[in-house]
């Protein structure tokens, strides 16, 4: 697994865990939990973007090291 990959899954677990967790402190009227859910579910919105963002970085390398040096693609 690619590290832009495993960005983007960790961040989607903890999105979702987040999720849970604001859930069920507004359920149980907790503002603590609710509160703390909140930040992982958009911490984890944010570790998914960088994941996104490292695929797209690593895009152009591929297609780089194909251009020999006389200009023509291999």
């Amino acid at each position: 697994m690619t590290i832009s990959t495993e960005d983007s899954v960790k961040g989607g677990f903890h999105e979702a865990n987040g999720t849970i967790k604001e859930e069920l402190g507004k359920f149980a009227n907790d503002c603590g939990l609710e509160a703390e859910g909140n930040v992982e579910k958009n911490a984890g919105k944010f570790q998914e973007q960088i994941g996104h963002a490292k695929e797209i970085v690593q895009q152009p390398k591929g297609t780089l090291a194909a251009i020999t040096k006389d200009g023509n693609v291999s």
